[in-house]
């Protein structure tokens, strides 16, 4: 299924789409259709019986969460991008607040004082249930689905601090969307970051160091995830900078395409 979350006529509401275009990845917007839900996609979905076009509501990020769990240094050959570090023994993980959050097609805004604003492609999974201390064999169960995911870093800032939090949590730096997909093998997804149209990131999410699952057990050890937190799994090589006026757009198999302006 594709959950989604939109506004119309001034109210936020949930749903699901019906997408009848090939992978969903069209802008063929007439052709998806959303139903409407009561509340939220975390319990059992209860349709509102309203529906409408795509064409007819704004997409917001498709999640609210509490905080968004992320993993740096996941591919080798951004590792090596960024520097010739040795392989982490363990995910090294930071976090962005709720307030970096935006929904495809909103603007990345460059904060005052940047010099060095990147781009960072990334499949990001959201949480269905509350999960603490779970074991990878048992992580899917906590997952309602996967969806893009850009994690814009001030790189120059990054490099300068001792921990990422600064770096990592201008407000807008976070776009997610545009839908949250299940059914699908996390771990076997192509992932394109286009900058203006170019190719600038190519990977597979077979190349993780640390699985979907993998991560989930090891980040549920020391806290728990709530329904809506994203845990997103890092980038591969290729990042580089965003200005003003560009258009940057992630597409992940299976999902779908999360575009951005920077502005």
């Amino acid at each position: 299924m594709y959950y989604v979350r939109f506004e119309t006529g001034g109210r936020e509401s949930y749903g699901i789409a019906d997408i009848s275009v090939p992978n969903g990845v069209e802008d063929s917007s007439e052709n998806i259709s959303i139903a409407e839900l009561k509340g939220d996609f975390y319990g059992t979905p209860v349709f509102s019986g309203r529906s409408f076009r795509l064409s007819e509501v704004k997409l917001l990020a498709p999640c609210c969460p509490s905080k968004v769990v992320a993993v740096g240094m996941n591919y080798v050959d951004h590792i090596k991008e960024l520097g010739n570090r040795d392989v982490p023994k363990n995910p090294i993980l930071f976090v962005k607040l709720p307030h970096t959050v935006i929904g495809p097609e909103a603007a990345i805004q460059t904060p005052k004082g940047a010099t060095r604003v990147d781009y960072e492609a990334e499949l990001a999974v959201i949480m269905k249930s509350c999960c603490f201390k779970v074991d990878a064999c048992n992580a899917d169960k906590f997952i309602l689905g996967a969806t893009c995911l850009n994690d814009v870093t001030e790189r120059d800032i990054q490099k300068s601090d001792a921990q990422w939090m600064r770096s990592k949590n201008y407000e807008t730096f976070c776009p997610i969307g545009p839908w949250i997909v299940d059914g699908i093998d996390f771990n076997s997804l192509d992932i394109t970051l286009r900058l203006n149209g170019v190719v600038k990131q190519h990977s597979n999410t077979s190349n993780l160091l640390w699985d979907i699952q993998q991560l989930i057990s090891f980040i549920s050890q020391v806290f728990p995830l709530y329904p809506g937190d994203v845990v997103t799994t890092g980038t591969p090589f290729g990042v580089s900078p965003m200005k003003s006026g560009d258009t940057v757009e992630i597409e992940i198999e299976k999902i779908g395409i999360l575009r951005n302006h920077v502005v």
